[in-house]
């Protein structure tokens, strides 16, 4: 039977999913904020409305034995976010947490191991897509969402919309890239998507209304990755940093 604190939270919640829409947070940001919260209230019985330093103390101390500090960092965002837009209580910063700044340089995917993967990836799909990835430098997510409409063949640009930080920007299409991705629409013919997903066969790729699989495509690339004996965090590398054009 749901007891008088689990109701409360669980108005609270629903209330805090809303207006995480509302703002206009990315996919991505909803989600960490919308998990903190069910975790913080698992943590404290789903009694979260007035919680003290030493709690907070508590929960983080024992969050990083398990989590990153980008997890904790997330917690205490989406906390903060649910006191100051659901609970309407003025939110004071406390000093708990303090991630130590560090600078890691990428893993470097070279323009041979490049080649490995494009050549040892067999969906014609993912391979496109994994070759856009590397040339233009985007992130997964970025190539993903790329549409028809973004392709400026006359000056011979990207546009990335929705990018980090909800900014869009335009990236230089190499003539190789763009030579692809011709070849390959002719494949698919989707009036709006550059890569569709392929639920219901090539057949039905025109009709698709959403991209592809984001978990197929990362399973595949670290399935190939491992056949390839690659063991550069390729999720993080291939999808982000540009060599040059291939």
């Amino acid at each position: 039977m749901e007891t008088l604190y689990e109701s409360d939270f669980n108005k609270n919640y629903q209330t805090h999913l809303k207006h995480l829409r509302i703002k206009g947070l990315q996919p991505k940001t909803i989600e960490a904020y919308s998990r903190a919260i069910r975790r913080i209230g698992s943590y404290f019985d789903h009694q979260i409305n007035d919680l003290s330093e030493q709690q907070l103390l508590d929960y983080f101390s024992d969050l990083l034995d398990t989590h990153s500090w980008s997890t904790v960092k997330l917690d205490l965002y989406g906390l903060k976010f649910f006191y100051t837009h659901v609970l309407h209580k003025c939110w004071e910063d406390v000093n708990l947490i303090k991630p130590p700044k560090t600078q890691r340089l990428p893993d470097i995917v070279t323009v041979k191991e490049a080649h490995q993967l494009f050549k040892a990836t067999k969906r014609l799909s993912y391979r496109a897509l994994y070759f856009v990835l590397y040339s233009l430098g985007l992130r997964l997510g970025e190539g993903l969402r790329l549409e028809v409409g973004d392709v400026d063949a006359q000056r011979m640009r990207m546009h990335i919309r929705d990018s980090k930080g909800n900014k869009d920007r335009l990236v230089p299409l190499p003539i190789k890239t763009l030579d692809l991705l011709r070849r390959f629409w002719y494949v698919h013919r989707n009036p709006v998507l550059l890569f569709p997903n392929r639920h219901g066969g090539l057949k039905s790729a025109h009709l698709a209304k959403t991209p592809l699989d984001r978990n197929g495509v990362q399973s595949t690339l670290r399935k190939v990755a491992q056949e390839c004996g690659i063991k550069k965090k390729l999720l993080h590398t291939v999808c982000v940093t540009a060599m040059q054009p291939i």
